[in-house]
């Protein structure tokens, strides 16, 4: 997808050293605290799918990677593999985004919605498609290249498509009649046809139909050019979208800033 999924600017994490370690590039999901001061973190890496490791006294003040296993972050690791949990033996910092972005709190609201998602999205094979996609959403957000809420939606959109559930803003999504249609199911897999359109669904104005068209494909130009309130009902569709088809409600998305 345009933008993000470039492997040219990530660094090589090298070959497998071979059981019982390995190494590779992983992006910090989220972490949870382990006695008094080691850390379980869970990474989704480029090579091994999702790697849930113990990251022994990085709560300790003296810890020498300690900041650079936090959520967000990109870490070039090597792992010894445990018997429930593997072990964290190195982490080398490959792209600090997290401490960029958490001194926007509109960036952090959008990051955390993100991390969070790709731990729902991927499963324990991990997907390198979905790792590229938020390492790439994650740098253009610490740079702040775009609007935080732009970006997250745009995120969204393309992540929920590389599951398999993309949706359709021109097309029917039932029939396949072609568009444009302008009533919008989420159950049904985007905009619907008018005689297979439940009672009562929302209808979308076209500025917001493409500027969802816009946010899924990449277009940027078109997605920085709409108005706040294409932007606020392309966000609310997009929020309702990515809940269902998760099956699940997002803790972080209650909190994302969306101000200008």
């Amino acid at each position: 997808m345009p933008g993000w999924c470039d492997t040219a600017s990530l660094p090589s994490a090298g070959d497998n050293g071979g059981v019982p370690t390995y190494r590779d590039e992983a992006v910090v999901l989220r972490t949870h605290k382990l006695g008094e001061a080691d850390r379980i973190v869970t990474m989704l890496s480029r090579q091994h799918g999702k790697i849930r490791a113990v990251a022994k006294g990085v709560r300790r003040t003296a810890s020498k990677f300690g900041a650079r296993l936090e959520p967000m972050m990109v870490a070039d690791i090597q792992c010894y593999v445990g018997r429930s949990l593997d072990i964290v033996q190195q982490a080398e910092s490959l792209g600090s985004y997290g401490a960029d972005i958490s001194d926007d709190y509109a960036s952090y609201t959008a990051g955390s919605v993100m991390v969070e998602t790709a731990d729902k999205v991927t499963d324990d094979d991990g997907s390198l498609q979905q790792y590229l996609l938020l390492v790439g959403a994650l740098r253009s957000l610490s740079r702040r290249e775009h609007h935080p809420s732009l970006t997250l939606d745009s995120y969204l959109l393309r992540a929920l498509s590389i599951a398999g559930w993309a949706p359709s803003f021109v097309d029917c999504a039932v029939t396949g009649a072609p568009g444009p249609h302008t009533v919008f199911v989420a159950q049904l897999g985007g905009v619907v046809a008018d005689e297979v359109a439940p009672p009562g669904s929302p209808r979308l104005d076209l500025d917001t139909l493409s500027l969802l068209g816009a946010l899924l494909e990449g277009r940027w130009e078109v997605a920085e050019a709409a108005e706040d309130r294409s932007r606020a009902q392309a966000s609310g569709i997009v929020a309702a979208y990515t809940q269902f088809h998760l099956e699940r409600s997002l803790r972080s998305l209650q909190h994302v800033d969306r101000s200008a």
